[in-house]
């Protein structure tokens, strides 16, 4: 990383009471460092929702109160485990203002909290932007934007359209496992359960959180592509890996990690209960696996295991390093072509084995895409790229 100069001219505008006003990033910082300056200078980054302080691809994190020590955690430092990374914040003399300098690409996004006193992590308390985060019901993280990230009006949900529908919670009780599974289906809007009409579906795991509005909020993604005629009407089977009666106890890591059991539940019981109910194409090229992560890894494995039966593998951010033995089964160019949609963050996210696989990928000649985009290991990150995915996969005719 690089660090800011104070005396570095980048210029970063503002707007108060409606009127555009240019100031330097360094004289801002100037301003703070100030003691005579600093309250007027911070009531006015108050005013103007500017906390932290981003300009062209340097920012200030920026807290104001009483503590001993602050650092700033988060996806740029791997939430701590990256110790090289500089993140605790220094005392600016005379103020009660603590700043952390440093720098990111222009339009990067990325999670953080504030860690006061080495005990206490909170919210940026100045900071509105948030993005949820966690495995199973999720927790709010701030979120640092920088300049050129945009938020993608595809996320959010468009005016006068008709929505699909979602049947929650539907439970099986597998032979495979000896345990109930749930999960959850998007039935598209205007949606016809008729002979003669078939639809391509999407099995995702992780699907409650796929499905959460503050985290992949896919539904509003579905509903907004389909309407736009970007993608056709598509099923899409949300597969729920918390136990239905105890939430709180999640199996992905074991239900996720190459498990070939849990390959079979899917195969042979999931598909054809989901089969038998709805008008779904039974050809491969027509049925995906999306995850991200753990599921990143159970895509690939379960599409380059079973290509005859998925055809379509979209791997975000995927945990390759959990299972290596991952490159086997995708380096077999025996096999069927699997159409599939490769991504990953390039900040502390899983770029070395996404690239990895890229190449594999590329070698054996198989249809795919491959993206980076400057953020990390975060569903924003993959927020923004589940439209990409399902535009790939399923085109409008």
């Amino acid at each position: 990383m690089r660090t800011i100069c104070l005396v570095a001219f980048m210029v970063v505008a503002f707007t108060v009471n409606g009127q555009d006003r240019y100031k330097t990033f360094s004289s801002i910082l100037k301003n703070l460092s100030n003691a005579g300056t600093a309250d007027q200078q911070w009531s006015t980054l108050i005013a103007e929702n500017t906390i932290p302080l981003v300009a062209d691809d340097s920012v200030a994190f920026l807290y104001r109160g009483e503590a001993t020590s602050v650092r700033w955690m988060g996806d740029f430092n791997e939430w701590g485990y990256d110790k090289t990374f500089k993140n605790t914040g220094t005392n600016i003399p005379g103020t009660n203002i603590w700043i952390l300098k440093t720098s990111f690409p222009a339009d990067a996004r990325l999670d953080y909290k504030i860690v006061l006193n080495d005990t206490e992590w909170i919210l940026d308390p100045n900071n509105p932007n948030q993005q949820w985060s966690g495995v199973g019901g999720g927790s709010p993280n701030s979120e640092l934007r920088m300049g050129q990230w945009k938020v993608d009006p595809i996320t959010e949900p468009l005016d006068a359209i008709f929505h699909g529908r979602v049947i929650q919670d539907v439970l099986i009780r597998s032979n495979t496992l000896n345990y109930q599974v749930s999960y959850s289906i998007y039935l598209p809007a205007n949606f016809k359960n008729v002979t003669n009409e078939v639809y391509p579906v999407l099995y995702v795991t992780d699907g409650n959180e796929y499905m959460h509005e503050k985290m992949g909020n896919m539904i509003t993604i579905l509903d907004n592509l389909i309407h736009l005629k970007k993608i056709k009407p598509v099923i899409v089977v949300f597969i729920d890996h918390r136990e239905p009666v105890n939430r709180s106890n999640n199996r992905r890591m074991k239900e996720l990690a190459m498990n070939e059991q849990y390959l079979n539940f899917i195969v042979k019981e999931l598909i054809p209960k989901v089969e038998k109910n709805y008008p779904i194409s039974t050809h491969p090229e027509e049925r995906g696996i999306l995850g991200t992560s753990m599921g990143g890894l159970t895509a690939a494995y379960f599409a380059f295991s079973k290509p005859d039966i998925f055809g379509l593998a979209g791997i975000q951010s995927p945990a390759f390093w959990y299972k290596p033995e991952i490159y086997l089964h995708c380096g077999n160019p025996a096999r069927p072509p699997v159409k599939t949609f490769l991504t990953t963050g390039t900040i502390k996210d899983t770029e070395e084995g996404a690239k990895k696989m890229e190449s594999i990928l590329d070698k054996n000649t198989c249809t795919f895409q491959y993206r980076e985009v400057h953020q990390g290991h975060s569903w924003g990150n993959w927020r923004d790229l589940i439209d990409d995915v399902l535009i790939y996969f399923f085109p409008a005719n």
